[in-house]
């Protein structure tokens, strides 16, 4: 990809992550809990979920309208799933995930979302990694927050993990300008559909 393709890309980017936070917002938080309740029960039904019994979760930022997957705490935790969140090491670096027995324990520390407490023990290895999107589309493209930590973080944990996107229907665009440096999902869940990643 030439420079100039790729300014252009991150350009459009940039417009298309702007237009999905304003749309987001303006999204009653009623119709969301419903929607959020759809894709809950949509992506524990998914069979690689289903039958994982390690998870890479993340806790909502509620004040950006992200899904709201918290009731599956508790939930998973009870049929014996070991549950990790995300937590920041360092700009430029990937996430890493620790895993969390008590969500009590899960604090806002500096970087807008809650994580871990740093003695929490690292999780070198995830079989399914669930992460939130503000725009997807059928390929597996994500976009995000612009920070790039879920791309730096995929390619460490999948494969053998899978990554598996979650968004609300309205969130799914026809075609995300993509650079070298992204990382599809494998599967994306959203209240109204589940779709596999469209080989390109």
């Amino acid at each position: 990809m030439d420079p100039e393709e790729r300014l252009q890309r991150e350009r459009a980017k940039v417009m298309m992550r702007t237009h999905a936070r304003s749309f987001r917002a303006s999204v009653p938080v009623s119709a969301l809990e419903v929607r959020s309740e759809r894709i809950r029960e949509r992506l524990a039904a998914l069979p690689v979920v289903a039958a994982a019994a390690t998870i890479g979760l993340f806790w909502p930022i509620l004040r950006n309208n992200e899904v709201d997957l918290r009731p599956l705490v508790a939930l998973w935790q009870a049929v014996g799933k070991r549950l990790a969140f995300p937590r920041v090491q360092g700009e430029g670096a990937p996430l890493a995930f620790a895993w969390v027995e008590d969500s009590a324990t899960l604090e806002e520390r500096g970087h807008g979302f809650s994580e871990p407490p740093a003695h929490a023990p690292e999780a070198t290895a995830l079989e399914v990694i669930v992460v939130p999107a503000l725009l997807l589309d059928g390929r597996g493209h994500r976009l995000g927050y612009g920070a790039g930590y879920y791309d730096r973080t995929l390619r460490r944990f999948c494969p053998p993990g899978i990554a598996v996107a979650v968004a609300f229907d309205f969130q799914l665009a026809a075609e995300i300008p993509d650079l070298e440096d992204d990382v599809p999902v494998d599967r994306i869940v959203t209240d109204a559909r589940t779709l596999e990643r469209q080989p390109t």
